[in-house]
This record gives C-alpha cells, sequence and structure tokens, in this order.
C-alpha cells in the first residue's frame, strides 16, 4: 500500500495523457493535470465515475504542455470549474499565445481554455485537510510547479522526477541552457522528506533515492554530450506527434517535419547534420522505424 494519505486518488494514465491526481475538498474536488486533448473524453468518464456525483471545483495544472492540460475545456465545460495555472503562463493562457504556450512552435494540439487564476511558487494550497506548498521546478518546462504535502510526505513531481528519468528539458532543445535548473530540481526533491512521489506519467513510487540517482545519471549524460539530449527531443516529439495522429501517410509526415520550428530548432542545434534538413528528418524517421517505436505499411506511418 503506498503511503499516499487520506482524500488523494491517483489517475494513472498511458501515453499521451499525463497522471490525474483527485483531491478531496471541503467544497468538492480539485484536479492536478487533464491530460491531453486526444483522451479528454475518457478523462471526463473517469472523473465522473471517481466523483460518484460530487463536485469538481478546481483544476490546477503543473505546467502546460499539452499532455498535461489538454483536457483542460473538456472537464471545464463538464463541471464548470475554475482553472489555475503556474503564474508565469497565466497571461500567455488569457491572451492564448500559442507561441509562448508552445503549441506553435511543436505544432502540437490543445483545445482553448480559460484560466481564472494563478499558482505561484511558495504559495500554500489548502485542500481538504491537507496543505500543499508550491514549488518552482524549471527545467522541462520554465513555469512548472511541483506539489509537496510535508505531513504526509507526498510529492506531485509532474515531470521534473519520474522513476527512470525527468521529461525532456524543452529549452534546450531551442538553445537555452536549462540543465542547471534540472539538477537544482532534483536537489531540492532529495532535500525534502518526500515518502511517495505521484510522477507525471507511470506509476507512484517510494524508492525516491534511486529515482534520483538515476535521473542524476540520466542527467550527466546529457550534460557530457548536449547533442544526446538534442537527438532524444527530437525522437520524442516525433513519437508524440504520431501518438497524436495515430497514423499518417508519408508526404503529410515529411511535410509536419519541415514546417515544425522545434524540429528545425533542433537540427540547427545540432550544425545542421546532412547537410540538408530533409535527409537528417528522413534519417530520424528510418531510426524509429528501424527500432519499432514506429511502424510503416506502405505509404502509411503509424505509432506502435
Amino acid at each position: 500500500m503506498l503511503p499516499l494519505g487520506p482524500g488523494l486518488h491517483v489517475l494513472e494514465r498511458g501515453w499521451l495523457s499525463s497522471n490525474n491526481v483527485l483531491l478531496d475538498g471541503d467544497d468538492g474536488a480539485t484536479l492536478i493535470d487533464s491530460g491531453h486533448s486526444v483522451h479528454a473524453e475518457q478523462t471526463v468518464a473517469l472523473l465522473r465515475q471517481l466523483l460518484g456525483g460530487k463536485p469538481l471545483r478546481h483544476l490546477i495544472n503543473t505546467h502546460l504542455h499539452s499532455d498535461h492540460c489538454g483536457g483542460n475545456a473538456a472537464v471545464q465545460r463538464e463541471w464548470a470549474l475554475d482553472v489555475r495555472v503556474p503564474s508565469g503562463s497565466l497571461k500567455a493562457v488569457q491572451a492564448w499565445d500559442e507561441q509562448a504556450l508552445s503549441y506553435a512552435p511543436t505544432r502540437q494540439r490543445c483545445e482553448r481554455y480559460t484560466a481564472q487564476g494563478s499558482v505561484a511558487p511558495g504559495q500554500v494550497l489548502s485542500i481538504g485537510t491537507r496543505h500543499w506548498e508550491v514549488m518552482a521546478a524549471p527545467g522541462h518546462d520554465p513555469e512548472s510547479v511541483i506539489l509537496f504535502d510535508a505531513i504526509h510526505g507526498v510529492l506531485i513531481s509532474a515531470d521534473a522526477l519520474w522513476e527512470n528519468g525527468f521529461g525532456v528539458v524543452f529549452p534546450e532543445l531551442d538553445g537555452d541552457a536549462a540543465f542547471d535548473d534540472v539538477g537544482c530540481v532534483l536537489d531540492l526533491i532529495e532535500a525534502l522528506p518526500v515518502r511517495c512521489v505521484i510522477p507525471g506519467h507511470g506509476a507512484p513510487f517510494t524508492d525516491v533515492a534511486a529515482a534520483l540517482q538515476r535521473s542524476r545519471s540520466r542527467l550527466a549524460g546529457f550534460r557530457a554530450s548536449p547533442e544526446r539530449h538534442l537527438r532524444h527531443g527530437a525522437k520524442v516529439l516525433l513519437k508524440y506527434h504520431l501518438m497524436e495522429e495515430r497514423e499518417q501517410a508519408l508526404p503529410a509526415l515529411r511535410d509536419w517535419l519541415r514546417d515544425t520550428p522545434l524540429m528545425q530548432s533542433i537540427w540547427s542545434g545540432l550544425a545542421r547534420p546532412e547537410g540538408e534538413f530533409a535527409v537528417w528528418a528522413e534519417r530520424l524517421l528510418q531510426e524509429l522505424l528501424t527500432s519499432g517505436v514506429l511502424g510503416r505499411r506502405g505509404d502509411i506511418v503509424y505509432d506502435v
């Protein structure tokens, strides 16, 4: 039995969606992260079943990548709740600035939603009988936050710490240094009296020391070879796109690769290998096909 404490429910989701955490409150429940828009209907159904007729009042996002907030609009329609996003992202949501929100550079889907407020590092959220400290967790995303309940030792770590690593360090894909931020967040987590981690992806876990060790080893490898991280990021973006689309004709997929600004940034960061973007992108695709991460049926590439 995981030491999660009272009034907390974890919906462990598969990719594309992030995990959902439901917290019981005095006036109704609070949801942490809503998953991807592709799974929005399923998210609503799962929440409806878990709530059992109780109201859902609030939705808090740890950060605004499409796999963590893509279900916001559907959840808002179902329960007319208020959405709170990291304070550094609030203006971008209110203006629906898809460049600042990353959806334009990545060409990822996210249905537009509204935000009624924000959460900021240093704030304490009292939800039911529990108190969650909001902490800055830049690295994977500059505005990301994590939530820590010190009394029960439970950390909602989003993509700052998984059992076997952490999320792609997106600023690095665009040429902005952020590996040090990742290291500082790992140090922060190590200093906390954490008994159980609820990651953004994967099952909750209790062996925090081992997870931190694996993450530090992974970070050291990326620091020693930033090009390795860039290549990893490119493969993640391509795989994620095929998970969104499920399958796509090869000409349309090549167009997506060419027209995705972050893919172009990665290629530039790698010093434009192969001489031409199209040649490099084709090699990237072939590597994922050869490894079995993607499949091909005639002129159709599909997610495996």
